[in-house]
């Protein structure tokens, strides 16, 4: 309520809103968003209202009018330019100018013979708004209400109607009785690499690819090189702090480990540090900042691993007993996940009496990292963490650094996904790993686009982890991993492939998701370059989705109609409408299949009734096609996906020299 009086309009029912407005709505800068408001008063006053935005910093609201849709449901849409936290509200009023104006024209029309009344009351709003301008507004305004007491009826009409009189109204209306909707909205706005990135994952350990011996930070350029060169610019390294030698597992997690097994680097912390340390055999903390360096100069950023494990060699058991789960006899619990056992991993306990001293240490963690240059952190496990712990260190670190992204790996329940997301997460690990089917696909994705989770719940699809193998990878040979990613890629502006994926490896643990032979365990021998790579296909793909807007956004997405339950087709479309991309994909990596696709083409602006081009940027194909309904056929050892851009005509129409 603004002080001095009482709320005189209505104003709920807001949409966009996330549980009553507690958490902030996600968008990065020149993204939109629109509001709508149920927004009325009592009588018959016209009502305007005015949605407002600004920095939570700052004094000065900026502001648009918000358009009435139906049944008194309003609209605006307002557009945020830097990172950090914003504030919205909707403020509205009783019109007194624009109800004289709309009483007044009636009267006129109706043919009332003495208007003089009415007109010297058009002619004192004037004179108030006058009041409140400066300088030649205000010297107009005052013109133009004199104007009105001497004119003649036909001339009056001209100017209450004139684009003048009413432009200047509506900039010097009389707010003093509007009400402001409160609490105002929050609306947290991340960098673009929040929206769009492709990230790359390895070991920094393997990134030489010997079997015999690990490598160094000053050795991982060439892998950053070609992470660069297949068109990834986030590199993604698993923790590189000390690694524990008791309990340390061996081979294949085996509970022995041989002379020289280099650990499981989640298994954070040995004599030589904890969480603000680095593995020793990896070099030093300046060797590591220098890594950061020379990525950074190459045009792309580092994401860390914040793994909330100890070894129990970590510093934290000695200093720091109480922030540990103990058994009956004293001892400290390690980790379970029946049947897995971690027993080289000392979880924390975030319910220790002592919890305010753990919380501030990890969030010294973030900062520190932060600090050493680390602007994404990919969160291990956070759903067995408290969510307020999220919340508040979320805030914390974005406080002093607001460009920092966080991803959240929670392969969870969906509730505890979407929480976590609301409090804080910049990004999210997703379901689409599991979704194999055409069917599981569009349904999964109709969920994230189309609903509430659209405004807070950001996906990034990876293809693979560490830790997963899927089934599909595991049987669907090299044409599976192409399949996936042109799915990971094209589906979601954010995604992600861990190291051998661009090699197709993927021999499991029988039974498992889990790899054989994992590097989380050992060495891992590779050839980077080694025959059947699917690295020319990668890089293309890369590069399509830097070249076209319609796949830096998640939201704009149709899914087709296909005759065949094993293809899966679907548009994505730039804010502006002029970037269309088709994409048609087999969800069939043995057979080949075809398909009837019905390409939405009133939906993306394109006339029915003329030839268009559908130019494959994948295959480099170009087909020209007429109407709704065309045919597709997929061979997923040759050919398993179209990308195409679709474009207008023009000119000679069967030329393809003649298309915008």
């Amino acid at each position: 309520m603004t002080p001095g009086h009482f709320p005189t309009v209505v104003i709920e029912k807001i949409t966009p809103l996330i549980d009553g407005g507690r958490y902030p709505i996600k968008r990065t800068p020149g993204e939109t968003i629109e509001f709508e408001a149920d927004i009325f008063k009592d009588g018959h006053d016209l009502v305007t209202a005015m949605l407002r935005w600004r920095p939570r910093d700052e004094a000065t609201w900026q502001e648009t009018p918000m358009q009435p849709l139906v049944n008194d449901r309003w609209s605006g849409r307002c557009t945020f330019s830097d990172i950090g936290p914003w504030e919205v509200t909707i403020q509205a009023w009783g019109d007194l100018f624009r109800t004289w104006r709309e009483e007044f024209e009636k009267k006129h029309h109706a043919g009332f013979d003495d208007l003089t009344s009415e007109t010297l009351e058009g002619a004192a709003h004037v004179d108030k708004a006058a009041s409140r301008a400066e300088g030649p507004d205000s010297e107009r305004l005052t013109e133009l209400a004199e104007s009105m007491r001497t004119l003649d009826r036909e001339a009056l009409v001209h100017v209450i109607q004139s684009a003048e009189l009413n432009t200047l109204m509506a900039e010097y209306a009389d707010r003093s009785h509007a009400t402001e909707y409160t609490p105002y909205l929050p609306v947290w706005v991340d960098r673009k690499e929040a929206l769009f990135a492709a990230w790359y994952e390895f070991f920094p350990r393997n990134a030489e690819g010997h079997g015999d011996r690990g490598s160094t930070f000053r050795d991982c350029l060439p892998r950053v090189e070609d992470a660069k060169s297949m068109g990834f610019n986030v590199i993604y390294f698993p923790p590189i702090h000390p690694i524990g030698f008791t309990k340390r597992k061996g081979r294949n997690n085996s509970v022995t480990s041989e002379p020289g097994d280099p650990g499981v680097p989640y298994a954070i912390g040995s004599d030589a540090g904890g969480h603000k340390a680095v593995e020793p055999a990896l070099g030093t903390l300046e060797d590591f900042e220098w890594l950061v360096g020379e990525i950074n100069k190459r045009g792309l950023e580092v994401a860390l691993d914040f793994a909330i494990n100890c070894s129990p060699d970590h510093p934290y058991v000695k200093e720091h007993p109480e922030w540990f789960s103990h058994r009956p006899d004293g001892s400290i619990k390690y980790a379970e996940n029946p049947p897995k056992k971690y027993e080289d991993i000392y979880p924390l306990n975030f319910n220790t009496p002592n919890w305010k001293a753990l919380w501030e240490e990890m969030r010294s963690v973030l900062l520190f990292w932060a600090r050493k240059g680390v602007r994404i952190f990919r969160v291990d496990n956070p759903h067995t963490k408290p969510v307020a712990f999220w919340e508040w260190v979320i805030a914390e670190v974005q406080a002093k650094f607001p460009d920092v992204i966080f991803l959240s790996e929670a392969f969870t329940r969906p509730k505890m996904m979407c929480s976590l997301a609301k409090a804080g997460f910049t990004q999210s690990y997703t379901y689409f790993t599991w979704r194999n089917t055409a069917y599981e696909m569009q349904e999964y994705l109709t969920e994230l686009t189309t609903t509430e989770m659209k405004w807070f719940f950001r996906p990034n699809f990876f293809t693979n982890t560490p830790d997963i193998l899927p089934t599909f990878l595991q049987t669907g040979g090299r044409p599976g991993f192409l399949i996936r990613h042109v799915l990971a890629a094209t589906l979601s502006p954010v995604y992600g492939i861990y190291s051998g994926f661009e090699l197709c490896e993927n021999e499991p643990v029988p039974g498992k998701e889990d790899y054989w032979d994992s590097e989380k365990y050992h060495y891992r021998q590779r050839d980077w370059d080694a025959p059947g790579n699917i690295k020319d296909s990668i890089t293309r793909l890369n590069r399509i989705r830097a070249t076209n807007r319609a796949l830096w956004q998640f939201e704009r997405l149709h899914f087709c109609t296909s005759s065949n339950d094993q293809i899966l087709a679907y548009v994505k479309q730039s804010a502006g409408g002029d970037n269309i991309i088709l994409v048609v994909v087999t969800m069939d990596p043995h057979n080949f299949q075809s398909s009837w696709i019905d390409v939405p083409l009133e939906t993306v602006g394109l006339p029915t009734n003329e030839k268009y081009l559908a130019e494959d940027l994948l295959n480099r194909e170009n087909y020209i096609w007429t109407g709704t309904t065309n045919y597709i056929g997929l061979n997923p050892h040759d050919k398993p996906a179209h990308v195409f851009v679709l474009k207008r005509l023009v000119g000679r129409k069967n030329s393809l020299d003649h298309f915008q």
